[in-house]
C-alpha cells in the first residue's frame, strides 16, 4: 500500500465520519419537527439550511472518493457553526432579547424540546457542526501536506 493511498483512505473514513455526524444531526430534527411535532425557529431554519446540505454533499464526495467536497462543504459547515453559535448566546441569555430575530412563530430563546432532559437543542446544533467543522479541517489539512 503506497502512502498516498494510506492518506486517501484516512480522509475517506474523515469524510465519513462528518456525513455520519450531519446524517444524525439531520435525522434528529426531522424527528423533532416531523414526529414530535416540535416547529423550529428562525435561527433553527437556517441552521437546518446548512446541515440538510452537507449529507449530500459528503455523500457524493464518498463515492468514489472525491477530497474537493471538502471545499464546498466546510463553507457551509462554518455558516451553520455562526448561527448555531448566534442561537446559543441566545438561548444562554448572553446576546439581549432584543436581538432576537424571531417574530411569529417558535421563539428562539425558547426550546421546548431537550435530550435527557438538560442538553437543550441549540447546544447539540453547535456540537454537530463543530464536529463537522473539526473533521473537514482534518482533511483539508491533510490533503495540503501531501
Amino acid at each position: 500500500m503506497t502512502s498516498t493511498t494510506s492518506v486517501q483512505d484516512k480522509s475517506w473514513l474523515w469524510v465519513f465520519l462528518a456525513w455520519l455526524v450531519a446524517l444524525t444531526a439531520t435525522l434528529g430534527a426531522l424527528f423533532l419537527g416531523e414526529v414530535m411535532g416540535v416547529l423550529p425557529c428562525v435561527l433553527c431554519w437556517y441552521q437546518r439550511i446548512a446541515m440538510f446540505p452537507l449529507v449530500i454533499i459528503l455523500a457524493v464526495g464518498l463515492m468514489p472518493f472525491e477530497e474537493r467536497c471538502v471545499r464546498y462543504a466546510l463553507p457551509l459547515a462554518v455558516a451553520g457553526w455562526i448561527v448555531a453559535l448566534y442561537h446559543s448566546l441566545l438561548y444562554w441569555g448572553v446576546i439581549p432579547k432584543d436581538l432576537v430575530p424571531c417574530g411569529e412563530g417558535a421563539s428562539c430563546t425558547d426550546v421546548k424540546a431537550v435530550l435527557f432532559g438538560f442538553v437543550p437543542v441549540p447546544l447539540l446544533s453547535i456540537a454537530a457542526f463543530s464536529l463537522v467543522v473539526v473533521i473537514l479541517s482534518i482533511v483539508k489539512k491533510g490533503s495540503r501536506n501531501e
